[in-house]
């Protein structure tokens, strides 16, 4: 089996990078935060002219035709720049979506979709967004939020809008049964270990790049054995959500009997790695870490609210184990 990316995936990774890199600058990151998270149009305008809304669906269904392992390609790129959009959510929503009335609206960009798999908590990209797809009574629902929007709530992730969706007095459309449920819960897991994935990433690198310029004692602070132990602790960590996300947006893609088994391993492993990575880039930066005028603070906040979004790691044990139990008692083997 071949680990790597594809010429054509490498291409992509490229190529979103470029349009991040152009139209979500720290600059337009902060400017975002300022209106209190609100999704950059322009960058969104660049995403739908070159189709991300639509980039994970089948042909069939008007989109590209892509499977998750370029939506983890795709999320990895939104989380290494702390992008100012709710696209991912949307990516999510799109696939229970096809068919229904908010479906070419959302493959075309023009309506916002957002997803969750617990509406007991405040929803990522919620306010803004015309429906949002979620569990309901053992099956999956479409939310319908066009006649009252949902009210911002302020979160330490100023980047992002989230907000409370009630379905009560709201219209609701049946779009998955339970089978579907557990489909919501893997794509969910594995596309915001992604996007974890490209925040540890680019804090390591950040960190990384500090301890190379950082003078103490008339050195380097990189040469102290103490910061590159925490450095390569920190690349063992991120190699490690790597290898966890990918298999999960293989497994997902194909549909494979470990779909389950392999998100919410990757959920799990990247809610505690990127916790560890970004503990360690904060000791490493030191104060200036702290400060509103670096990035690094940035990607902390954006690293917590991914960690409790489609589950957090306590979430996500329980289901593994529950998963793994099953396979136990029926006599199957666990890997």
């Amino acid at each position: 089996m071949d680990f790597e990316l594809s010429d054509d995936q490498q291409a992509l990774r490229e190529a979103a990078a470029d349009l991040l890199s152009g139209r979500s600058s720290m600059a337009v990151v902060r400017a975002a935060m300022d209106a209190g998270g609100v999704a950059d149009a322009t960058l969104w305008a660049s995403m739908v002219e070159q189709g991300w809304p639509s980039a994970l669906l089948d042909e069939t269904a008007g989109g590209m035709g892509f499977g998750w392992v370029e939506g983890a390609v795709l999320a990895e790129a939104v989380g290494a720049v702390v992008a100012p959009t709710a696209i991912i959510g949307h990516w999510i929503a799109s696939e229970f979506l096809v068919g229904t009335e908010w479906a070419s609206g959302v493959t075309a960009g023009d309506t916002a979709a957002a997803a969750t798999h617990d509406l007991s908590s405040p929803v990522i990209g919620a306010p803004g967004a015309a429906v949002v797809v979620a569990p309901m009574e053992g099956r999956v629902m479409a939310v319908d939020l066009r006649d009252v929007p949902v009210a911002a709530e302020r979160a330490m992730d100023l980047t992002r809008q989230l907000g409370w969706v009630h379905p009560e007095g709201r219209r609701c459309v049946e779009v998955g049964g339970s089978d579907a449920v557990e489909r919501l819960i893997d794509l969910g897991a594995t596309v915001y270990s992604a996007e974890l994935l490209g925040v540890a990433q680019r804090a390591l690198d950040l960190s990384v790049a500090y301890a190379k310029e950082r003078v103490q004692f008339g050195k380097p602070i990189g040469g102290f054995q103490a910061i590159k132990h925490r450095c390569a602790d920190m690349l063992v960590d991120v190699e490690g959500m790597r290898s966890a996300t990918y298999w999960a947006a293989w497994c997902v893609t194909e549909r494979h009997p470990d779909a389950s088994v392999a998100a919410s391993t990757a959920k799990l492993w990247c809610c505690d790695a990127a916790d560890r990575v970004l503990a360690g880039a904060m000791q490493i930066h030191g104060g200036i870490g702290f400060t509103w005028e670096h990035d690094l603070h940035l990607y902390l906040k954006r690293a917590q609210l991914d960690v409790l979004a489609f589950g957090h790691a306590s979430f996500h044990r329980s289901r593994l184990a529950g998963l793994l139990r099953a396979r136990v008692e029926a006599g199957v083997p666990v890997i």
